[in-house]
């Protein structure tokens, strides 16, 4: 195999294997957080930080071979849209909105907070890749 597929491929693997510790990482963050002591801003937010990492590295598994700040400017705008949406209402997307599922993915309610964090999410998200490709590259 040419060593640009490979190291592609070894890319997408490391994105795919980020995507799901940060998921995991949420999940564990809202079931355990208040039991292991958290501050209440921790639990809160911290799963809009790690929601906006993962749209970041969603964003740079469809788009391999953009460059970080490329992809962490899509990543804003869906992040962005996703917040908005929840300030249009249709009974079906509420009645979503109200499952478990509904609730990771849009959430319910409009938060200039939770943009705030997502860009704190997809910024850290961006400066991880960008100093791995660096390091990677030298």
């Amino acid at each position: 195999m040419h060593a640009g597929a490979v190291s592609r491929t070894r890319r997408r693997l490391s994105l795919i294997l980020s995507v799901l510790a940060v998921i995991a990482a949420g999940l564990v963050l809202r079931r355990f957080g208040y039991d292991v002591g958290l501050p209440f801003l921790v639990v809160k937010f911290g799963g809009s930080v790690l929601w906006g990492a993962m749209v970041y590295l969603l964003c740079a598994l469809a788009a391999c071979q953009t460059r970080p700040v490329t992809t962490a400017s899509v990543a804003m705008a869906i992040a962005v849209a996703v917040e908005l949406s929840r300030l249009y209402h249709l009974p079906s997307l509420d009645a979503f909105r109200l499952t478990t599922a509904g609730a990771l993915l849009l959430g319910r309610v409009f938060s200039v907070w939770n943009i705030i964090a997502y860009a704190a999410g997809i910024s850290v998200a961006c400066l991880v890749e960008a100093l791995l490709r660096r390091r990677s590259r030298g």
